[in-house]
C-alpha cells in the first residue's frame, strides 16, 4: 500500500494554504516550527496557526511571521538572496534527504520560472527579502509536512487561471502572473477558469504543485484516511481553501501509464520489419510485437505493436514513420498493474547470471533468470540451455526469505 495525497484546489493554491492543509490534517504545528528554526536563519520565522471559517467551512489558517535581526555590521546583507544562498541553506539544513531534494527542486522551478520572465539565468534570480522567507517557509515546510504524513506520491486537480491583475514589486501584473504562467508551461497543468477574477494561485504554489505532483487532473484510486482544509487570506464567491486528500492506493502493486501504439502495413520487406523492431526496443520501447493479418482485398500484411513509457511516444512514433510504409499510426493508452521487482545477480557452477524476481504476496515470489546471461553461461561451456536456467532458477530461489 502506497500512502498518496491529492490537492483539490478549487480556489487555487498558495504556500500558506498549503501548510494550513497540512496542519489540519495532523501535521504537528510544532513538527513544521522545529523544521524551519532548523535551517539555521539569521531571521526568526515564527508560525501559528487558528481555525478560521471560508463560506461556513472550517478550516486551518497558518500563519507565517518573521522578526529579523541585522547586524549593523551587513545591515543590507538579506535584502535579497539568490538560488545559489538558498540552496546552500537547504543543503546543510538538518532536514531528512527527502525533504531537502523536493524543497531544492521547487525552489530551483521557481528560479527558472523567474527566470525566464525576467530573461535571466536561473543563478541569477534574485528573491526579495519577506518573498524569500515567506518562499523558504511554506516550501520547506509542505516538503516535510508531507514527509512527516509519510506521504509517497502526491496528485493535483487541474487549477484555476483567475484573473484580473496584481500589484507588485515591479508594478501591475496580469492574472495568472508571468512566473504561474511559466511555472504551469513547464509542468503542462491543466487550467480552467473558475469565473473568479483575482489571483488564486501564487507563483509558491504553483511552484509547490509542478515540483512534487506526479500528475494533473482527477484523483488517483485511493481510500481516503484523513482530510487536511488550509484557508486562503482573502474570501473569495466559493470557499477559499485547499483539500488535502490523505489516504492509501487500494493495491499494493501500483499502477502505471503505458502508451500501445498500432500500425499496419503491407508492402515493408520482412527485413525492414526486423531492423524497425530492433530499433524500437533500443530506443526504449518495453515491447514490440507482431502479426499477420488479412486485410482489405484480402492483402495479406503485418501489424505492428509497441508497448511504451507514454514519453517515448514521440520517439517512437519517429522510427516507425522513418521506416516503415505506414502513412497513420494509432496510439492508446492505457493502464497496466505491475509487480514489485528487483533485479539481482546470482552465483552458479556455470558462472555469474542475473536474474529478476518479483513479489507476489508474502512468502510468494516469481523468479525469472535472464535469458541473455543463461545463453551465453550455456555457450561458454558447451551444456544446454535448460541446465543453465535451471541453475540460475535454483539460486534465486534461495534469495528468497
Amino acid at each position: 500500500m502506497a500512502k498518496v495525497a491529492y490537492w483539490d484546489c478549487l480556489a487555487g493554491m498558495a504556500g500558506d494554504m498549503c501548510l494550513g492543509a497540512l496542519v489540519h490534517g495532523g501535521v504537528p504545528l510544532e513538527y513544521l516550527q522545529s523544521v524551519i528554526d532548523g535551517l539555521g536563519l539569521p531571521e526568526q520565522i515564527s508560525l501559528s496557526s487558528a481555525m478560521v471559517k471560508k463560506q461556513g467551512q472550517a478550516a486551518t489558517k497558518v500563519e507565517v511571521k518573521f522578526t529579523t535581526h541585522h547586524h549593523h555590521d551587513h545591515s543590507h546583507a538579506h535584502e535579497h538572496r539568490h538560488l545559489a544562498e538558498i540552496e546552500q541553506i537547504i543543503q546543510s539544513a538538518d532536514l531528512a534527504q527527502p525533504i531537502k531534494e523536493l524543497s531544492l527542486k521547487t525552489f530551483r522551478h521557481l528560479a527558472i520560472a523567474e527566470g525566464q520572465v525576467h530573461g535571466v539565468a536561473p543563478e541569477k534570480v534574485h528573491f526579495h527579502e519577506v518573498g524569500a522567507l515567506d518562499a523558504i517557509a511554506d516550501i520547506v515546510g509542505t516538503c516535510a509536512g508531507l514527509h512527516w504524513l509519510g506521504v509517497e506520491e502526491v496528485y493535483c486537480s487541474a487549477m484555476p487561471t483567475g484573473g484580473g491583475t496584481v500589484s507588485c514589486a515591479h508594478g501591475v501584473m496580469p492574472v495568472p502572473t508571468p512566473a504561474v504562467l511559466a511555472l504551469w508551461a513547464m509542468g503542462q497543468v491543466p487550467v480552467y477558469s473558475n469565473g473568479i477574477e483575482q489571483e488564486l494561485v501564487t507563483p509558491t504554489g504553483a511552484a509547490l504543485a509542478v515540483s512534487l505532483a506526479k500528475s494533473f487532473g482527477h484523483a488517483p484510486p485511493m481510500a481516503i484516511k484523513a482530510i487536511g482544509i488550509g484557508a486562503g487570506t482573502r474570501d473569495l464567491p466559493i470557499p477559499n481553501i485547499l483539500r488535502l486528500w490523505i489516504g492509501e492506493t487500494s493495491s499494493a502493486n501500483p499502477k502505471e501509464q503505458i502508451a500501445v501504439l498500432e500500425t499496419h502495413v503491407d508492402d515493408t520487406t520482412p527485413q525492414a520489419i526486423a531492423y524497425v523492431m530492433e530499433l524500437l526496443l533500443s530506443a526504449g520501447a518495453w515491447d514490440v510485437f507482431t502479426q499477420p493479418i488479412t486485410m482489405k482485398k484480402s492483402r495479406l500484411g503485418t501489424l505492428i505493436t509497441v508497448i511504451c513509457p507514454p514519453e517515448l511516444v514521440p520517439t517512437c512514433e519517429r522510427i516507425l514513420f522513418q521506416e516503415t510504409s505506414t502513412l497513420g499510426i494509432r496510439q492508446r493508452y492505457q493502464e497496466r498493474t505491475v509487480l514489485m521487482r528487483q533485479s539481482t545477480t546470482v552465483e552458479t557452477a556455470y558462472g555469474v547470471a542475473r536474474v529478476k524476481i518479483a513479489k507476489l504476496g508474502e512468502n510468494n515470489f516469481k523468479i525469472q533468470p535472464e535469458y541473455q546471461d543463461c545463453a551465453a553461461l550455456a555457450q561458454a561451456h558447451q551444456v544446454p540451455f535448460h541446465l543453465v536456467w535451471s541453475a540460475v532458477y535454483q539460486a534465486g530461489k534461495h534469495l528468497q526469505p
